[in-house]
């Protein structure tokens, strides 16, 4: 539910940051082909650009407009949204935040009221200059969804600087349907926050590259893919909900852990200098935010299975060759991560990658743990 455009068909840039191969055709295809997912959650397409690409596809018959919701593109569902900046009055620091609409209209109403209050609607992730609570208001005069993204990340998120202690000092509590917890921690992690306690977890990849597409995702009870259907997930309405949240363990994620802005050395806060350089400057890790955050008990929420799910692309001497012959043989990502047996992966890989893809699966990698912008790494075959 947090895929980035890089670029439109036309070729223009639409996420600075993001590869020129995220196209909206591309990301369908990796999307529904490649990972296995049937709904996807786009978060550009405010962009006039797209918005356009989006009513020449319907145009054209490709897409078609659910009744709950949502745009379908040959069994895909597609939710238009939006990832924005905010940094009123009320914050210590940029905070991005998810918004999703229900239909091409809606979406093409909110990116009329941004593009009087951003200074280039058409990028990706730009700051709104308004308050927090006028954009929760406005999306909510849509039926649109608000979520916080990627929550405990250092940079531009609620808990990295955006607040000193609480959601609510920038943002109606009530107005909020989700929170996106980030690549470096998981629910374990977050549920030791008593205010969140109200909230669905969500775990999204935040795209920026084809094969980024559903390192993490969520599974889903639903009657139709439909964006109806997806709010009464978050709500937790009429029997729907999310059933498992997969994501990286979080050791993975670039910012688990407090590092040295100089050279990235693991860095302790309690310490005055980096042991290594002597910096006095550091990236504080999520581990170390959410143990300033937490309360002294966890929160009471029966929660859905946080699964530890490690991409095919952090595996151990599975290159892109090998990768494709792996989807060639099997299908999609899940059925390789999740499904596929030894004696089946033997038939096209190596013993060593078919241990390593069991490993992942059981838990079994050992990780170098990430920090600083860097991301950890899988070494051998031990407990982690």
């Amino acid at each position: 539910m947090h895929i980035h455009i890089g670029a439109s068909r036309t070729g223009k840039p639409i996420k600075i940051t993001g590869s020129r191969s995220l196209t909206l055709s591309n990301i369908l295809n990796e999307a529904k082909n490649k990972k296995g997912l049937n709904i996807v959650g786009i978060i550009d397409c405010h962009a006039p650009e797209i918005l356009e690409e989006l009513k020449q596809l319907r145009r054209e018959g490709m897409i078609k407009e659910l009744n709950g919701g949502g745009l379908d593109i040959d069994g895909l569902t597609l939710i238009p949204g939006a990832e924005i900046e905010i940094n009123d009055e009320n914050c210590q620091g940029p905070i991005h935040v998810l918004v999703y609409m229900p239909s091409i209209e809606t979406m093409e109403h909110l990116s009329q009221w941004l593009s009087s209050r951003m200074k280039n609607i058409n990028l990706s992730s730009q700051r709104m200059y308004g308050s927090a609570i006028e954009l929760q208001q406005f999306v909510k005069s849509l039926s649109g969804l608000f979520i916080p993204a990627h929550i405990f990340t250092p940079f531009k998120s609620l808990y990295g600087k955006g607040v000193k202690m609480s959601l609510n000092e920038v943002f109606d509590p009530n107005l909020i349907d989700a929170v996106e917890l980030g690549l470096s921690s998981n629910t374990e992690m977050a549920s030791t926050l008593e205010e969140l306690s109200m909230y669905t977890f969500l775990t999204n990849s935040d795209a920026h590259s084809l094969e980024k597409i559903a390192r993490e995702y969520q599974m889903l009870s639903l009657q139709e893919a439909t964006f109806d259907e997806f709010k009464c997930a978050l709500h937790e309405k009429e029997g729907r909900e999310i059933i498992a949240n997969y994501g990286l363990n979080p050791y993975l994620g670039k910012y688990y852990n407090s590092a040295c802005e100089n050279c990235l050395h693991a860095f302790q806060p309690n310490n005055k200098a980096c042991s290594e350089c002597g910096s006095t400057r550091f990236i504080k890790g999520v581990n170390d935010r959410i143990n300033e955050l937490k309360g002294n008990e966890t929160a009471q929420r029966n929660r859905p299975p946080y699964i530890h799910q490690i991409p095919l692309e952090f595996i151990p001497g599975l290159g892109p060759k090998t990768l494709t012959k792996l989807r060639d043989a099997f299908g999609t990502d899940m059925d390789i991560i999740h499904a596929v047996t030894r004696e089946q992966l033997l038939k096209v890989v190596k013993p060593l990658i078919a241990d390593h893809i069991l490993s992942a699966r059981s838990g079994e990698l050992s990780i170098q743990i990430g920090g600083g912008g860097t991301y950890g790494k899988i070494s051998k075959n031990t407990s982690y």
